[in-house]
């Protein structure tokens, strides 16, 4: 009797399903993307293309893409501090979005030379400042997927 109850309980043992398989950790390079958009986030209209384009070259790249929304007022000034806590957590390229985040980069940029900025929208560039003119959906989300992709390819 005994060793019925054991061979039952190894065969129970043997057969009895794994448990759910352990979760990949998707592993990112040190690289950084930052978008800062308006109080409507990447849904926006005019932001949703730009987060549509570096969430395309993460997943190709495995640069880190992340975002933040201007939270009060949605005013350039109030938009700076965003920007700056962009910066300080070393974003490799900082892309701004929708008309306070945007109104923000020029002076932002300023007092942060060392820092990289990309305004979707209607501003001067500067020396560490590009503009991408607001088009077709398309190209913006492309254009946001190659600023990204240059991450990689920075550090290579």
């Amino acid at each position: 009797m005994a060793a019925g109850l054991v061979a039952v309980a190894v065969l129970v043992w043997a057969l009895w399903p794994d448990g759910e398989p352990e979760p990949r950790q998707r592993e990112y390079r040190a690289e950084t993307a930052c978008l800062l958009t308006g109080a409507k986030g990447v849904t926006a209209p005019e932001a949703r293309p730009v987060w549509a384009g570096m969430q395309e070259a993460s997943l190709t790249t495995r640069v880190k893409v992340q975002f933040l929304e201007v939270d009060g007022p949605q005013t350039g000034e109030n938009a700076e501090t965003f920007l700056a806590s962009l910066v300080q957590s070393r974003c490799g390229v900082i892309l701004a979005v929708g008309e306070a985040p945007v109104q923000a980069v020029l002076p932002t940029a300023a007092r942060y030379p060392s820092a990289t900025f990309v305004a979707f929208g209607a501003t001067s560039p500067g020396p560490n400042v590009s503009v991408v003119e607001a088009a077709e959906p398309e190209s913006v989300q492309r254009k946001a997927r190659d600023l990204v992709a240059a991450l990689e390819s920075d550090r290579d």
